[in-house]
């Protein structure tokens, strides 16, 4: 029983790998236009990575001129003044991520409609291999029944001809041993009737 569940399901699994060469040749985008989506991506993640250290940079240098405004006269003013830049400095390094971050939406908003409509167009494909995979595999499910029915009737076959062999041996039997029985029961009546004939002597 294994091994018919298994061939059916290595049939099952070549009829698949076969019938499937569009999934295969569909494979993706152009190599031009990936490379152009990755150029972009990169040059996106330059800028976010470039807004990050200006981030950092502009940190590292409000809490200097932070430490130095408490050293000056006029503390307030030039905390002011280092807020200010601080402010600008965050404000430039905000524009470059949103740049970036824009740049890979756009990105991958174009890699979905791509995707999308590589889809659509092999639909009707697609469409057509599940209809014949379905009937393939109907086919193939029939074949694998009907070999499991046609294993099913030989073993019962075999079951009956196994069950008429018993019978016809135990009858044989049963016919032995009442012939064996008569064969014991006419040698006791020969040595009764010896016996009574040698007592009537």
């Amino acid at each position: 029983m294994e091994n018919r569940s298994l061939s059916l399901a290595a049939r099952l699994i070549l009829l698949l790998a076969f019938s499937c060469p569009a999934l295969a040749a569909d494979s993706g985008p152009s190599p031009e236009l990936e490379a152009d989506w990755q150029l972009r991506l990169d040059k996106a993640e330059a800028l976010q990575s470039e807004s990050r250290a200006r981030k950092e940079e502009a940190e590292r240098i409000f809490e200097q001129k932070s430490a130095q405004c408490r050293k000056n006269f006029l503390v307030n003013q030039c905390l002011d003044q280092a807020r200010h830049e601080h402010m600008l400095s965050g404000r430039a390094a905000s524009k470059l991520e949103i740049e970036g971050k824009a740049q890979e939406r756009a990105v991958k908003k174009e890699q979905l409609a791509d995707k999308d409509r590589r889809q659509a167009e092999a639909a009707p494909q697609r469409a057509v291999e599940r209809e014949n995979r379905a009937v393939e595999t109907g086919e193939a499910r029939q074949a694998a029944e009907a070999e499991a029915a046609a294993t099913r009737a030989n073993k019962a076959r075999q079951a009956e001809e196994g069950a008429r062999r018993k019978a016809a041996e135990a009858e044989q039997q049963r016919k032995k041993r009442e012939d064996h029985e008569a064969r014991v029961a006419r040698k006791m009546q020969q040595a009764e009737r010896h016996e009574a004939e040698a007592a009537k002597k």
